[in-house]
């Protein structure tokens, strides 16, 4: 009996270690949206869209225009390799020129 219960033990202890570095995987692999493609960009929700849109900015102005002119961005053919990053700071570059005029 006792044979059985220490490996019983040693399968369950073996079960949760896996169970914890698989969880640690997918929780480190879904949070990094600024470094993300556009792919992922669609697949997140609004509010992880704002805030990886004021993080890249650093501005707290014209949130809205932004995420919408990303989505718009993200619809276009072909688009879902480009950058996050590259993409914000078009949208961004293209808010502030327009701005000044």
């Amino acid at each position: 009996m006792k044979f059985i219960k220490k490996y019983l033990k040693f399968i369950i202890g073996i079960a949760v270690l896996v169970l914890a570095i698989i969880v640690f995987a997918f929780a480190m692999r879904t949070s990094d949206l600024e470094n993300s493609n556009l792919k992922k960009w669609r697949s997140a929700d609004l509010t992880r869209r704002t805030a990886a849109a004021q993080i890249l900015s650093a501005s707290d102005e014209n949130l809205d225009l932004l995420v919408q002119c990303v989505d718009k961005i993200a619809t276009l053919p072909e688009s879902g390799d480009m950058a996050v990053r590259d993409a914000v700071a078009l949208c961004y570059t293209g808010i502030q020129v327009n701005q000044n005029n």
